[in-house]
C-alpha cells in the first residue's frame, strides 16, 4: 500500500487528486480506456489538458457520454480495431478488500466491461466513501437485460432472493447505450459474489451484471488530500495470510 500525503487544504478537490494520480500512468502513444462517471470525468479533464500541452495519445471511450466529453475536450478517439489499449481508467460504486467492484450505476456496464478485457490494466478511481467490507453493502446490484427478456429475467431474478426493479429516467424506462434495459437489484450482503455472478449470467436474457471480480489491478483511494494505491497483489497476499491464520486457528 502507497499513499502520498498533501497538505490540508479546504479546498482539496479528491477527484481531481485521484486524476492527476492516474495521469502519472499515461505514457506518450498510449492508448487508454475512458470510463464513465464523476471520477473518470475528472480523470478526462486531467487528460485533455496533458493534451493540449502535447502529450499523445488515443482514447476509447466506454459510453456515448464519454465519447462526446472526450470529442468536446479534444481528446482524439479511437475504436477497438484498434491494438491492445495500455490501460483503462474508470469508477466503481463499491470495492471490497480483494479489489472486486460493483460498477453500473451510471448505466454503462456493459462498455466499461469490453473495454476493461481490451485493456492491459484496469485502474479504479474511488473516494473512500466506495470502500466496503463485502459487495452488496450499498444494496444496490445492476443488471442490463434485452428488452424481450425483462419479465423472465425479473422472475428468475426474484427467484434468486434479488429484489430487481426497472430504472428509469425521466418517468421512462432507461435505456443504455446498447439499447438494452437495467434492472436495479436489491441485494443483501454477497457472501459469494463469484457463484451470483455465475448463476446471473445463466438467466437467458441477461447481458451482463454489476458484479467485476477480479478486473482491476490498482484502486487509487481518495480521502480528503491523500491518496492511497491498492493493488491487486497486495489483496491477495492479504487473503492467503487470513486464510493460513483461520487454518492455523482450525477455524
Amino acid at each position: 500500500m502507497e499513499s502520498c500525503e498533501n497538505a490540508p487544504q479546504a479546498s482539496v478537490d479528491p477527484l481531481a487528486t485521484l486524476a492527476a494520480r492516474a495521469l502519472e500512468r499515461v505514457r506518450d502513444g498510449a492508448i487508454v480506456g475512458l470510463g464513465s462517471g464523476r471520477a473518470a470525468t475528472a480523470f478526462l479533464r486531467g487528460l485533455a489538458a496533458r493534451v493540449r500541452d502535447g502529450l499523445s495519445i488515443r482514447g476509447v471511450p466506454t459510453s456515448e457520454e464519454t465519447a462526446r466529453l472526450a470529442r468536446d475536450m479534444g481528446i482524439p478517439i479511437a475504436g477497438l480495431d484498434e491494438a491492445v489499449l495500455d490501460l483503462t481508467v474508470d469508477g466503481a460504486d463499491e470495492v471490497d478488500p480483494h479489489l472486486n467492484l460493483i460498477k453500473g450505476y451510471g448505466g454503462a456496464l456493459v462498455r466499461e466491461r469490453i473495454v476493461a478485457a481490451a485493456s492491459r490494466r484496469q485502474i479504479i478511481l474511488v473516494e473512500a466513501g466506495k470502500l466496503v467490507p463485502v459487495l452488496g453493502t450499498r444494496g444496490r446490484l445492476p443488471v442490463e437485460v434485452v428488452p424481450f427478456s425483462m419479465p423472465l429475467c425479473r422472475h428468475r431474478l426474484e427467484a434468486l432472493g434479488c429484489r430487481p426493479s426497472l430504472r428509469a429516467e425521466r418517468n421512462r424506462p432507461f435505456v443504455t447505450d446498447n439499447g438494452n434495459l437495467i434492472l436495479d437489484c436489491a441485494v443483501d450482503l454477497i457472501s459469494d459474489p463469484p457463484k451470483l455472478e455465475r448463476a446471473i449470467r445463466g438467466i437467458p436474457g441477461v447481458v451482463d451484471t454489476g458484479l467485476f471480480l477480479g478486473t482491476a489491478d490498482t484502486v487509487l483511494v481518495a480521502d480528503g488530500g491523500t491518496v492511497t494505491m491498492l493493488t491487486r497483489q497486495q489483496a491477495s497476499r492479504i487473503a492467503r495470510q487470513g486464510s493460513a491464520v483461520r487454518r492455523a486457528r482450525g477455524d
